[in-house]
């Protein structure tokens, strides 16, 4: 689960800031996972951020940060993307790394989409990457129903066996995850989440995962 809320970055002109807390539970790895994020308009752009906790027993297992800065105002035709990934479980360590390139988006109330493309610079590994990636919204049904997502292509290519924990593959790596929202109140939202990817994590094989999930908008 990650940048559930940066589909709202076509709505700069609409919104100036939105934030919600989401719980997932995954039923392939049969776990919980919680969200919190946050997106927020001014006039120089816009700041995403988002934190993911993998919930095992009760415990935690896995936390995953991000936050995303774009630069652009009225007379930019596209904005300039800075981004920070970060990560760490038990299982693995995830990729930390900065993102440097350019975005664009559009959209209104109905619907809207977002992407960028940028350099992938993942500390310790020697050789350049890639990601581009792409989020969307659709409301449904006078607002009832929200169909949005994103997906994220990117290279990981390194000279080390290992960075950091962190085996560098030299595979392209896969995700979406598209979502399906009832939204039930002004702050609750029922839905469902598929995650979809190739090479993610680590596991070298492509992967179906489900949710079902609650989000409470503030």
């Amino acid at each position: 689960m990650k940048k559930l809320i940066a589909i709202f970055a076509v709505l700069v002109s609409f919104a100036a800031n939105a934030q919600n807390f989401q719980l997932h539970r995954d039923f392939d790895r049969e776990h919980f996972t919680s969200t919190f994020e946050m997106f927020k308009v001014d006039k120089w752009g816009n700041t995403f951020t988002f934190i993911d906790f993998d919930y095992d027993g009760g415990n935690v297992s896995s936390a995953y940060y991000e936050i995303a800065r774009v630069l652009k105002t009225e007379k930019m035709p596209v904005g300039l993307h800075v981004e920070y990934n970060g990560g760490t479980s038990n299982k693995f360590s995830f990729a930390n790394c900065w993102i440097f390139g350019a975005n664009y988006a559009k959209g209104n109330a109905n619907w809207g989409y977002s992407t960028y493309a940028g350099y992938k610079a993942i500390k310790g590994a020697g050789k350049a990457n890639f990601q581009v990636t792409g989020t969307w919204y659709v409301n449904m049904c006078k607002g009832k129903f929200t169909f949005s997502g994103f997906a994220d292509l990117w290279s990981e290519n390194g000279d080390a066996e290992a960075v950091a924990g962190f085996v560098v593959s030299d595979d392209l790596v896969f995700l979406t995850e598209p979502q399906l929202w009832y939204n039930a109140t002004k702050n609750l939202s029922v839905g469902s989440e598929v995650e979809i990817s190739n090479n993610f994590a680590q596991s070298g094989e492509f992967k179906i995962r489900p949710t079902l999930a609650l989000k409470w908008n503030f």
